[in-house]
């Protein structure tokens, strides 16, 4: 079996996530776009791109840091989602399903983190 970022279940579910909010950025308002918008586009962006970096570091304690960067970009999109629905952005029902996947993002890359913590594999002791 060849293991390649793109076949990463995290990094797939990271990619889609953040598809789904640009796409439902986009049919925001001007000021919606320019407050909430971009921030919330780039933090969802910023999961999937730091999981990516990560995968490519050579030593794992490099790599583990990037998903902890990943991990804080995903609670800061969560943080964004509450304040969407809170401010009626975006229904509740779709932000609670946002939300929610977050939180399975957020399992999965925790047990990313987990793994190569307790992997000596190219930890530089």
């Amino acid at each position: 079996m060849e293991y390649t970022l793109e076949k990463l279940d995290v990094y797939q579910l990271s990619e889609t996530f953040s598809d789904t909010i640009w796409y439902l950025v986009e049919g925001w308002n001007y000021f919606q776009k320019g407050t909430i918008g971009k921030q919330i586009v780039r933090s969802a962006d910023s999961v999937s791109v730091n999981i990516a970096e990560g995968y490519g570091r050579f030593f794992y304690k490099e790599s583990k840091q990037f998903y902890y960067y990943s991990r804080a970009s995903l609670l800061e999109t969560k943080s964004w989602l509450i304040k969407c629905k809170r401010r009626k952005v975006i229904a509740d029902d779709l932000a609670e399903k946002l939300i929610a996947e977050s939180e399975k993002i957020l399992i999965k890359l925790n047990a990313c983190i987990k793994f190569i913590s307790n992997s000596n594999k190219h930890n530089p002791k």
